[in-house]
């Protein structure tokens, strides 16, 4: 009798370039600077524990609806379409679908996208050009980031909130792109729409907004900031993530019909990737009626957060640079912000530490994200844990500056 002999193949040597970045990871950030601890990696959350570290702001994971939805969806498929989207004919479900969240958004058309990083890329890599100024707010989506690389235009970073510095910008390199969040991701903080939108129009600018963390949670019947102000018509174009509010996988771009038809020819994201499965789509198709009727669960993710957010300032911490459901602790550097969201995790309260490349290198934060589904007895909970780790943790002065304020651990 033979016996079949496994090889393993070793990978080919990696070449030094590839190999002193990944030492610079792996010794020089993991080893060294966080002694052996990978800032990401938690313990299981254990019974009774908060997890705060998920963006499912209305708590729609798991609603009976919309599994029912989607799990319909699969059993009556006969097969999909596994192309790109460039190549839907009208009146496809994927069509009819990015007309009805248009409409939820007060738009003419839309795009559905793989991802909200796919929307942002393609959407500003069919905008902007070689040469073309692009204003974002040096806490913008990095997917907006990404996208001004995509076409080779010149990326010209603002102060966050900073509408006197974006118009010195504008001054100095003229007409082009400004592009914000209109709640941003790591602290909280709410964009000055209405001030942006005169700017953009004074400066002969397009602008556009990113919704990611504000829609389904804000405006009326969920639509979002943009609608909530009235700018709809002023505002060139929203995009967001519909992995947040709406609990999928997709992303969105608000869009005139005439743009639509040029994007999908213009767009790399949209061009090179296949188009959302039949179950994909009935989950958003039912999350568009779950979420405009949840006026409830909005009162209740607002009311946690005006609750936390004053028990938390009145503990002492500064949490004053955001207002939403986004709650920022900020140590600084890396192995505080360790520190931190260890100390949190013993007293059974689990945030998402971010770091570098999502936040500036000595700004790393321990992100707090509230939902509507949290109770009385869980906010409590996390209020004494903050107490109590402040009672046991030594904890330097507080420091301001205009633009970072942080809490320092030591």
């Amino acid at each position: 009798m033979t016996h079949a002999i496994a090889h393993h193949h070793i990978p080919a040597a990696l070449p030094d370039f590839v190999t002193r970045r990944m030492d610079a990871h792996y010794v020089t950030r993991i080893e060294q600077l966080l002694g052996g601890e990978h800032p990401h990696a938690w313990q299981p959350t254990p019974a009774g524990a908060v997890f705060l570290a998920g963006n499912d702001y209305l708590c729609l994971a798991g609603e009976p609806a919309l599994v029912a939805a989607q799990v319909a969806a699969l059993r009556n498929s006969h097969g999909e379409l596994l192309m790109s989207a460039v190549y839907l004919q009208e009146g496809s479900p994927q069509h009819r679908l990015e007309r009805k969240l248009a409409r939820f958004m007060d738009a003419e058309d839309g795009i559905l996208a793989q991802s909200g990083w796919a929307a942002n890329v393609g959407l500003v890599q069919t905008l902007a050009a070689p040469g073309i100024p692009v204003y974002l707010d040096m806490q913008a989506h990095a997917s907006l980031w990404e996208g001004v690389q995509s076409a080779g235009a010149l990326p010209v970073s603002f102060l966050h909130n900073d509408m006197e510095h974006l118009q010195k910008q504008l001054q100095r390199h003229g007409r082009g792109l400004i592009v914000v969040d209109a709640l941003y991701s790591t602290n909280g903080s709410v964009a000055p729409l209405a001030e942006l939108v005169e700017i953009a129009e004074r400066g002969g600018c397009m602008l556009i907004v990113d919704e990611s963390h504000s829609l389904g949670t804000h405006g009326p019947r969920g639509a979002g900031m943009v609608a909530a102000l009235g700018l709809n018509e002023r505002v060139h174009f929203r995009t967001a993530s519909l992995a947040k509010a709406f609990a999928g996988r997709a992303g969105f771009i608000t869009c005139s019909s005439r743009f639509k038809g040029y994007f999908l020819s213009e767009s790399r994201p949209a061009i090179f990737s296949s188009c959302l499965l039949g179950h994909e789509l009935a989950w958003f198709d039912a999350a568009i009626d779950f979420i405009a009727a949840a006026d409830g669960r909005r009162a209740a993710l607002r009311a946690h957060t005006r609750m936390l957010r004053a028990e938390l300032s009145a503990l002492g911490y500064n949490v004053g640079d955001g207002s939403e459901q986004i709650i920022a602790l900020e140590p600084g550097p890396e192995p505080k912000t360790l520190a931190l969201r260890k100390l949190l995790e013993r007293h059974g309260v689990y945030g998402a530490m971010f770091c570098a490349p999502a936040t500036p290198k000595n700004r790393s934060l321990v992100r707090l994200t509230l939902n509507s589904g949290l109770d009385g007895a869980q906010l409590a909970h996390i209020v004494r844990a903050c107490d109590e780790i402040r009672a046991q943790a030594d904890l330097e002065s507080w420091s301001s500056t205009r633009r970072l304020r942080k809490l320092a651990l030591v």
